[in-house]
């Protein structure tokens, strides 16, 4: 059956390897860049495309927020952003973590405008907001976030699928919290970004208690208290 080229949307070429941009015979159109489920991805996994344009919705919505509300208390604000501007800047953000720090500071930039919107606020810096409003910063959400996921298909839910993500570490020293991953090396840095890969240093640095607690809720409540050794 011969293709219809009118009917086939550009594809998105990845790697080096594979036919470019062919099916069958027929040449299809290419597209450096697709959507899929509200990510944008780029042949090159690049998520600066991505982060930009998550930065611009959430201003959009926090600007829109600001000029309808007039009360600059912290209990209006904070729901207000954890309901229309936070899913934002947190969807599906395990898979379009950027590779470049100027990025993810982007997106930190937006949480940093909302805790200077709460009246009282205004002369502090951003880390000082975050204490008294007893807030974690967007960068120790995502390892919060990432953590736990870590956790689930190591010790979880998810133990069986985890089985080809991570590697233990088997060792006879005594330190640490005895249940330590292997950290791989790669040639790439964009390689190192990847989620099975970041989140191995991270896990090694937890304390024993926390590693070994027996379920979910209680390795989230020791996480807490962790998150200011680790970042």
């Amino acid at each position: 059956m011969k293709i219809n080229q009118a009917k086939c949307t550009p594809l998105l070429h990845m790697g080096c390897s594979n036919p470019k941009n062919r099916m069958g015979r027929e040449q299809i159109e290419s597209s450096p860049e697709e959507k899929d489920l509200r990510v944008l991805v780029d042949e090159k996994l690049d998520m600066t495309w991505q982060c930009a344009l998550t930065d611009w919705k959430a201003n959009c919505i926090l600007s829109c927020s600001k000029r309808s509300v007039a009360s600059r208390l912290s209990e209006v604000i904070l729901p207000l952003y954890s309901a229309l501007v936070r899913p934002h800047l947190e969807y599906c953000v395990q898979l379009w973590h950027s590779q470049y720090k100027k990025d993810m500071d982007l997106l930190e930039q937006v949480q940093q405008r909302v805790t200077k919107m709460i009246r009282g606020m205004e002369h502090f810096c951003y880390g000082d907001r975050l204490r008294e409003l007893e807030s974690f910063s967007l960068e120790k959400r995502r390892l919060w976030g990432e953590l736990i996921v870590a956790f689930q298909y190591l010790k979880g839910n998810y133990r069986r699928d985890g089985e080809g993500l991570f590697i233990r570490e088997y060792s006879d020293r005594t330190g640490g919290n005895g249940f330590k991953l292997e950290e791989g090396r790669f040639r790439l840095d964009i390689r190192k970004k990847f989620f099975p890969v970041r989140v191995v240093r991270h896990w090694n640095r937890l304390p024993k208690e926390i590693v070994d607690g027996p379920s979910l809720e209680l390795f989230k409540a020791g996480l807490d208290g962790a998150l200011s050794n680790l970042l």
